[in-house]
């Protein structure tokens, strides 16, 4: 009788009124009142619960899809949490600072488009964040541009390539862990398959700027916020290459296939020790970075805005996210609303090319309505993911479509959260920079042209034949 009652699932008409309404109070409360995503999601889930529960769906069932989603984001949870930590750890011990400065005085004029990106996309892999890349390296890397009198459009093209690179493939970054969790797909697994659409193009904006920029090598490097930056790290951290040893650390780890979780552990343990041997950092104020984010005063501004972030607390707000999202999408899972939308795509997907293009659509479109990938990601990934296996394929596919779609397109939609932040922090308009930008949209169309060729669509191993259309419930 109990499993009776759980599979119990709403009307077509009633799951069609739950996703309007949810939909609506997603657009309403994001873009009509401008208010923060988490109390969207929040206030969204106990609407579709209370909508649900008047629909004939037991509460017990509704409670434990809630809890049973919270419960798959655990391991999710813990590595966004040492993902804070070691951010902070890395830079008490000095290792993202070794790497900004030395990565900065490889500038020259001719170069200068290609290495803005470099070190922009080292700032993003190792730190994680596409934002503080850009409020930071991003914005001293604006400042050599205008000395060097390239123009300010193909210098945010460059920043934004290397720092949404870094978003997009980063084990650190909180969009490569929430499309690994919503999407049931092992973290590093899914960043290798990502790099089939992201990494090509990644290489061909290089090569562009390399062309690109060979107009301007009769500049020279004139910028105040440069010297400063450099001159600041020199005299507040120790130089040491052994810095970087953290680096190597995880790296190798992660190069032998070790878990994620140690594998992070192990990179915070290895800094921890060099912060205090090193930099000359308590153990109290390690722990103390470690918690609350690592907090230096340098005397620059600039510097300290680019150095001081991290810790356990940095990544509270992002958990609450994934909880808020969990608590609107089981409801719609528990009760069949879910399903309802599947069946929809599945009438259309003849086959593993079509449903794959139609999902992709399905979350480029909402991204772009909503303005924000934290809410597509969980929202569509969570509705999609069953089906991908449906039609024999993996669901790291699923992943590295939504990266595309999502952190890759985010920052070319005004109106979205990055969008907006991005042409406020660098100060030029996301249409502006977007041609000098070919990574942010030539991933999208490789990503397009594997899912309507099947090439680079990974399959499951056990059967690697495309099987007929699966029939709708």
């Amino acid at each position: 009788m109990q499993n009776n009652t759980q599979e119990r699932t709403v009307a077509p008409w009633q799951a069609m009124l739950m996703l309007a309404v949810g939909v609506f109070i997603i657009f309403f409360g994001l873009m009509g009142l401008g208010v923060n995503a988490r109390i969207v999601l929040a206030v969204d889930g106990v609407i579709m619960c209370l909508m649900a529960c008047l629909f004939g769906i037991p509460y017990d069932a509704l409670q434990k899809g809630i809890k049973d989603t919270i419960a798959s984001m655990l391991i999710a949870m813990l590595i966004l949490l040492a993902v804070g930590v070691l951010i902070s750890s890395w830079m008490a011990a000095g290792t993202i600072p070794v790497m900004i400065y030395y990565g900065m005085q490889v500038i020259t004029p001719a170069l200068f488009l290609p290495v803005a990106c470099i070190l922009c996309t080292l700032m993003s892999t190792f730190a994680g964040t596409s934002w503080g890349t850009l409020a930071t390296v991003g914005v001293a890397c604006m400042g050599v541009a205008e000395g060097l009198g390239v123009p300010l459009e193909a210098a945010a093209g460059a920043i934004c390539v290397g720092a949404f690179f870094g978003d997009k493939m980063s084990p650190l970054s909180d969009s490569t862990v929430i499309t690994a969790t919503v999407t049931d797909t092992p973290l590093m697994e899914g960043i290798r398959h990502a790099l089939i659409s992201t990494g090509p193009a990644y290489i061909i904006s290089l090569l562009f700027f390399f062309i690109y920029g060979l107009n301007f090598g009769n500049g020279t490097v004139e910028s105040a916020a440069y010297t400063e930056i450099l001159q600041t790290i020199a005299k507040s951290f120790s130089l040491n290459p052994i810095t970087l040893l953290p680096v190597a650390v995880v790296i190798a780890l992660i190069c032998w296939k070790k878990p994620t979780l140690p594998t992070f552990v192990a990179g915070i343990a290895v800094a921890a020790v060099l912060a205090m041997l090193l930099q000359d950092v308590s153990l109290k104020n390690t722990l103390t970075y470690m918690y609350s984010g690592y907090s230096g005063h340098s005397g620059s501004a600039l510097v300290d805005k680019m150095l001081n972030r991290g810790g356990f607390t940095s990544m509270l707000s992002t958990i609450g996210l994934l909880m808020a999202a969990a608590m609107f999408g089981a409801p719609l899972r528990t009760a069949g609303v879910a399903q309802v939308l599947l069946d929809l795509v599945k009438k259309a997907a003849r086959n593993s090319r079509i449903m794959s293009f139609l999902v992709m659509c399905l979350h480029a479109v909402f991204f772009t309505i909503t303005g924000a990938y934290y809410v597509s990601y969980p929202v569509i990934g969570a509705m999609t993911k069953d089906m991908f296996p449906e039609y024999r394929l993996q669901r790291k596919n699923l992943m590295r479509m939504m990266l595309d779609t999502g952190t890759g397109l985010a920052p070319l939609v005004p109106w979205s959260t990055t969008g907006s932040y991005t042409a406020s922090t660098l100060g030029v308009a996301n249409m502006a920079f977007l041609p000098f930008a070919p990574m942010l949209w030539l991933s999208i169309l490789f990503s397009v042209f594997y899912a309507l060729t099947g090439i680079g669509m990974a399959k499951l191993r056990e059967n690697t034949e495309e099987p007929a259309k699966p029939q709708a419930a």
